[in-house]
C-alpha cells in the first residue's frame, strides 16, 4: 500500500492562502471536478472518485481521525466507468453518502496541495506528503507543519475526518 501524510483544515482565508500557494511554486495548478461516493465497509473507507463519465478512481485509504498530521496508507485504482462501477459497489455494499467539490491542485516534488470547494460545505485546505522508502513519517510530517506555516493554518483550523463527515453532521444537526 502507498502511505502519505495529510492534514485537512478549514480556509482561513482561502483566495489568500491560494495566492501564497501560487507564489512558494511556480507550477500552474490543475483544477479538477470531483464526485466521491463512498461506499458502507467494515474497515477503512471506499470511495469511488469520479472525474468524468469515462475517468474515475476506486480509492481505499485507513486513517486515523486526528486533527493533526496523520498517516493514510491508500490503495487507488483506476476505472474508464466510474458510472457501472458506482452502481455495482452500491448495490453490494451500500452508499454512506456523496462528497461533490471542486479542487485546485498544486504538486510539487512529494507535496500536494489541494484546495477544495466542497458543496455544501466551504472551503478547505489538504497538505498531502506522499512516503517514499526514504522518508519516514516523521519527515512527512515536519513538510506537513512546513507548508502549514506558509499557509498561514493553524491547528483550531485542522478537521479530524473526511468531508463526508462533515457533510453527515451538518445533515444531523439539521434534522
Amino acid at each position: 500500500m502507498a502511505s502519505n501524510v495529510e492534514i485537512k483544515a478549514r480556509a482561513r482565508n482561502f483566495s489568500r492562502q491560494l495566492a501564497l500557494a501560487a507564489r512558494f511554486l511556480a507550477e500552474t495548478p490543475e483544477i479538477l471536478h470531483q464526485e466521491d461516493t463512498f461506499f458502507v465497509v467494515p474497515h477503512g473507507r471506499l470511495k469511488l472518485r469520479k472525474f468524468s463519465p469515462q475517468r474515475g478512481q476506486l480509492i481505499y485509504y485507513e486513517r486515523t481521525d486526528q486533527s493533526g498530521p496523520k498517516r493514510s496508507d491508500y490503495r487507488i485504482v483506476p476505472t474508464s466507468e466510474p458510472d457501472s462501477l458506482r452502481d455495482v459497489l452500491a448495490s453490494s455494499l451500500g452508499v454512506l453518502g456523496t462528497v461533490r467539490k471542486t479542487r485546485t491542485v498544486f504538486v510539487h516534488e512529494n507535496v500536494r496541495l489541494h484546495f477544495d470547494s466542497v458543496d455544501g460545505l466551504g472551503d478547505f485546505l489538504e497538505i498531502e506528503v506522499v512516503l517514499s522508502q526514504d522518508s519516514g513519517v516523521r519527515e512527512g510530517e515536519a513538510l506537513v507543519r512546513q507548508w502549514m506555516e506558509r499557509l498561514n493554518i493553524r491547528p483550531e483550523d485542522l478537521i479530524e475526518g473526511a468531508y463526508l463527515d462533515l457533510l453527515l453532521q451538518k445533515r444531523t444537526s439539521s434534522a
